[in-house]
């Protein structure tokens, strides 16, 4: 029953990938924003820091688009009388899908981007996605003796490297907000973002203890797409 459900589900995408693809240039777009990082890691206490990204995404249809997210930033908190600042660096592989993918809009997708309304587009450009990545810490932080002992009760242990590189899984969910139109498709995009990482070692914060370390990125960008027919 499990597989048929997912050949089904399977076969469902490929048919929608089908659709709203007449007259689609398949452009490339280019994308770069700021914002603030929120920490979850052993010290409670959250600073909200700064961080940048540069993306590139390939769009396979209007709505489903494939691609390369680069970022760096700072994350931070405090308690117990200790604090750590991270200057991280990140990258992944990632895909989105939107809305729109599955709201059977015509077949002609210039019709589609003529005729429809603001409100339409906007809707049809909410999505969500997941990806694939590594980070790469940079670690600094003062760890008062007292919590170090209740760490080392706990079986966890300071980091000796506070430079260290690891796998991360991202998940993201947004909208970005199409304007400039084209008989092809939107020229230009504002994206708004939350990204929430997942990561597979305990060690954002330079402290090892019983569960992984996590941070949420949320930003404001600009996209312009690339090779868009006029």
């Amino acid at each position: 029953m499990t597989k048929k459900l997912l050949f089904a589900f399977v076969g469902g995408l490929l048919l929608t990938i089908g659709t709203v693809s007449a007259q689609f240039s398949r452009p490339i777009s280019v994308g770069a924003g700021a914002g603030a990082t929120i920490s979850l890691t052993d010290l409670a206490n959250v600073e909200s820091k700064f961080a940048f990204y540069g993306e590139a995404d390939y769009l396979i249809t209007p709505f489903i688009s494939v691609g390369l997210h680069g970022e760096k930033g700072t994350l931070g908190g405090h308690g117990y009388e200790s604090e750590f600042e991270n200057r991280y660096y990140a990258g992944n592989l990632n895909g989105k899908v939107r809305l729109g993918q599955f709201l059977g809009h015509k077949d002609n997708y210039s019709q589609y981007n003529i005729g429809a309304s603001t409100l339409s587009k906007i809707v049809s450009n909410i999505y969500v996605g997941a990806g694939a990545g590594l980070v790469k810490n940079r670690i600094k932080h003062h760890i008062d003796p007292i919590y170090l002992d209740a760490i080392t009760n706990q079986g966890g242990e300071l980091a000796d490297d506070l430079v260290e590189v690891h796998f991360v899984v991202p998940l993201n969910v947004g909208v970005d907000i199409p304007f400039g139109r084209t008989l092809y498709g939107p020229q230009w995009a504002i994206n708004v973002n939350y990204q929430h990482t997942l990561t597979t070692n305990d060690n954002l914060d330079g402290i090892k203890n019983k569960n992984n370390d996590q941070y949420g990125f949320v930003s404001v960008g600009i996209k312009y797409a690339l090779f868009n027919r006029k």
